[in-house]
């Protein structure tokens, strides 16, 4: 009777285990490649939205310049003086932006691939001021650089004249900075993502 039941166990217990351990690891290491993968994906995401707050952050600086009414040539006229990391936010809201002087028939360039000037068109494009500002936000009390990880930057364009830069009821209005105005707006983060914004502002001039 012993006999007979030694020889009708032929080690299927251990062949049945054996396959259940290895359809076990298979399904641990495909477990894991998934939750690796989601990893992967979530830190991309978190990376992208981090940039793009930041980029668009830098577009809020940029915009932020042109609010009030005070320092309306810098406004309306390219000065590379205001190009510069002395160019901070002030307490009082006279603010200056860095408007870029860049060339009507560079503008295209420049919005096509705003990381990518070459050193010959710098002097006509920033007239020897930086080309990107630094981002600082719009606390006029911050002076250095909001996040270290992602440096933020950005600038402003005006539109050209023979692109409508100014909507004026009257002739001749432009020359005393009336009417309404169009800007391009540039912010970057790191060197890997740009954003860009319009906007357009009302002065009543010089005297006013």
């Amino acid at each position: 009777m012993t006999a007979l039941q030694r020889k009708s166990q032929n080690g299927a217990v251990l062949l049945v285990a054996l396959v259940m351990l290895l359809m076990l690891t298979l399904l641990a290491i495909g477990s894991m490649r998934g939750v690796t993968m989601e990893t992967r994906i979530t830190a991309n995401r978190a990376h992208d939205t981090k940039l793009q707050g930041v980029a668009d952050a830098a577009l809020r600086e940029a915009e932020f310049r042109f609010y009030g009414p005070g320092n309306l040539i810098d406004k309306l006229e390219p000065n590379a003086d205001n190009c510069s990391t002395s160019n901070t936010l002030k307490a009082n809201g006279l603010n200056k932006p860095c408007l870029l002087a860049v060339l009507d028939e560079r503008l295209l360039d420049f919005v096509d691939l705003p990381g990518h000037v070459v050193e010959d068109d710098l002097k006509a494009i920033s007239q020897a001021g930086l080309i990107w500002m630094p981002y600082r936000g719009t606390d006029a009390t911050t002076t250095t650089s909001v996040d270290s990880q992602f440096p933020a930057s950005w600038n402003s364009i005006r539109a050209a004249e023979t692109t409508n830069a100014a909507v004026n009821a009257e002739y001749g209005m432009v020359a005393e900075g009336q009417g309404t105005y169009f800007y391009l707006n540039n912010g970057k983060a790191g060197g890997d993502l740009y954003l860009q914004s319009t906007h357009a502002n009302i002065y009543l001039g010089l005297n006013n």
